[in-house]
């Protein structure tokens, strides 16, 4: 016999669980990236969380199948963050900034600039931000390359292109929006390991920046990416108002028996480096700074170098004074030198006990741990390794 009370009891019932179900979706106030990336069957695609003091931490995986469809769903955050799905070393990176859903299509064997992505203006964006790189990177790489330039028309040519990207990127992007994420994302895009932007060495992109923290503060006063943003803005305005010309006195009691004077700073993942650890190695120690014009050309041909001599027994101590740790954490990521982090900067002692005069400055240490030579006393680099070696 058809029962209508039970009918309606049990029809009640289902509506009251489903409106349960959308609350619930509701206040977990999540956000999904699915999607579908074809030729990638059986390949690991990772979703990584790009933060700000571990770099990319990876927070959830799928093994693809045949037909590359994906799917993951996270709790959203109080503030826009940032995200990648990475196979092997091809990466997508996105935007976050609401409880949206975002569908990526994509190919493997293009899938860092060939990809399409719907549901999220910022991440479409964000898409447009990476392809005009690439094509700066491109143009960059001919440059640095072409040995008909001398050094500094080199750094010349590619200070110029840099110049005209950044004002393609203000006038066409973060003028539009200070306080979105892309806006964000832009100032810390990096050509190499230089940021394109440099607040520290110039006023303008200092400008930029603080516009951009302002709003930050505005729409996102609590976030931490809001108080990075200010610090580093802090620090730089700092920075600009002091005299850059350092005053040396060199300390004789700091000088030990090795020959050199030894120094210690941790590294990218924050492990304690001694220069005097690399006794046996012929050692270039490098004091620098990655915010400093031509670092990108410098960075070229020291990797050049490295690859040349690295099996023979070079090493290179790299020490950088840049003035913002995240900062310089993102410009040696990719290195395969020793490169530590000097917290002190231009004020450091080191910098007095070497008598440094100038920045970038190196030095030529021999195997038995004794300092050689000085790059104002090195006519001919390689040659100079060479008899090291």
């Amino acid at each position: 016999m058809y029962d209508k009370t039970a009918f309606k009891t049990k029809t009640i019932l289902a509506l009251l669980l489903a409106l349960a179900a959308l609350s619930g979706c509701r206040q977990r106030d999540t956000f999904c990236i699915e999607g579908n990336i074809s030729g990638a069957a059986d390949t690991m695609l990772y979703l990584e969380h790009l933060t700000l003091g571990e770099g990319a931490v990876a927070i959830d995986s799928i093994r693809l199948k045949e037909d590359g469809a994906f799917r993951f769903t996270k709790n959203r955050v109080g503030n826009p963050e940032f995200y990648r799905l990475r196979i092997g070393g091809q990466g997508i990176n996105l935007g976050i900034d609401s409880t949206e859903t975002v569908r990526v299509t994509a190919s493997l064997d293009s899938m860092s600039f060939g990809y399409r992505v719907e549901g999220s203006g910022t991440c479409d964006t964000i898409r447009l931000l990476c392809l005009k790189l690439a094509d700066l990177e491109r143009k960059a790489r001919r440059i640095s390359t072409d040995r008909s330039y001398t050094l500094q028309e080199r750094d010349s040519l590619i200070n110029s292109i840099v110049a005209e990207y950044k004002r393609d990127i203000k006038g066409d992007y973060i003028h539009l929006n200070y306080g979105s994420a892309y806006s964000y994302y832009a100032c810390f895009q990096t050509l190499g390991t230089q940021l394109i932007f440099d607040p520290v060495n110039d006023k303008s992109d200092l400008n930029w920046m603080r516009a951009v923290a302002n709003a930050w503060n505005d729409k996102y006063p609590m976030s931490q990416r809001t108080e990075n943003l200010c610090n580093i803005i802090e620090e730089c305005r700092r920075r600009q108002a002091k005299p850059r010309e350092i005053v040396l006195d060199l300390d004789g009691d700091k000088v030990r028996e090795l020959g050199i004077i030894d120094m210690t700073f941790p590294d990218i993942d924050g492990q304690d480096r001694t220069l005097s650890s690399l006794r046996g190695k012929v050692v270039m120690l490098d004091f620098m700074a990655f915010s400093m014009d031509g670092s990108t050309e410098r960075t070229l041909l020291m990797r050049e170098l490295y690859n040349k001599y690295h099996s023979r027994g070079l090493e290179i101590y790299q020490v950088s004074l840049d003035p913002s740790q995240h900062l310089w954490k993102q410009r040696c990521e990719a290195l395969p030198w020793v490169c530590v982090y000097c917290e002190d900067g231009l004020e450091s002692d080191m910098l007095q006990l070497y008598n440094v005069q100038q920045l970038p400055c190196y030095f030529l240490i021999d195997r038995n741990c004794d300092l050689q030579a000085r790059q104002e006393n090195i006519t001919n680099l390689e040659e100079a390794i060479e008899k090291l070696l």
